[in-house]
């Protein structure tokens, strides 16, 4: 009895610890699965050399409230923007031909990560379920400064904010819910 006690409590704590991960993807399984089930997609695009790139990995993607959120609402998307992934979108193909393998810290940046207007790491990328551009939003981000984004996109009230006096009042009156 007490070994089955054992194992349920085992079995619970890993559940419990796969809950808190983001479901990463890459952006053509992220595309594959917006044409089954229709859902928004939220980039990663990071470099293997980016220091804020790794404290949003810590500190942001490993809180339990940016977690559920996510993986409720988006397909999410893990982007090295400078890797060699080669990607198919609306159409065309993007690559890295700059890619070097030996390179060791920054390397050429990808035409995708060009396409979506990253110039900065890191880079949070907002696509609608058809796959139509939204917004990027650069920076470190803490799972608060970061749950306004996420539900402004998810909720579509974006669709409402179209000036920079609506995106103040909004932000003022935005009442954030994420643990710290």
């Amino acid at each position: 009895m007490k070994n089955i006690l054992f194992l349920v409590i085992i079995i619970s704590s890993f559940s419990v610890i796969q809950a808190q991960e983001i479901n990463w993807m890459s952006m053509n399984e992220a595309l594959e699965a917006q044409k089954k089930a229709p859902r928004k997609i939220f980039v990663d695009a990071y470099t293997t050399w980016c220091g804020p790139c790794k404290l949003l990995d810590k500190n942001t993607f490993t809180n339990k409230d940016v977690v559920k959120y996510i993986n409720k609402h988006y397909y999410a998307v893990k982007f090295n923007a400078e890797g060699n992934e080669v990607i198919k979108f609306k159409d065309k193909v993007f690559k890295n031909p700059g890619y070097d393998p030996e390179k060791k810290g920054r390397n050429a940046v990808h035409e995708f990560a060009i396409a979506m207007g990253v110039s900065a790491y890191p880079t949070m990328v907002f696509f609608d379920e058809n796959a139509g551009f939204l917004s990027p939003v650069k920076g470190y981000l803490t799972p608060q400064k970061l749950e306004i984004f996420l539900k402004i996109f998810a909720t579509n009230d974006y669709k409402q904010v179209k000036t920079d006096e609506e995106w103040k009042k909004y932000q003022e009156e935005f009442e954030g819910t994420f643990s710290s």
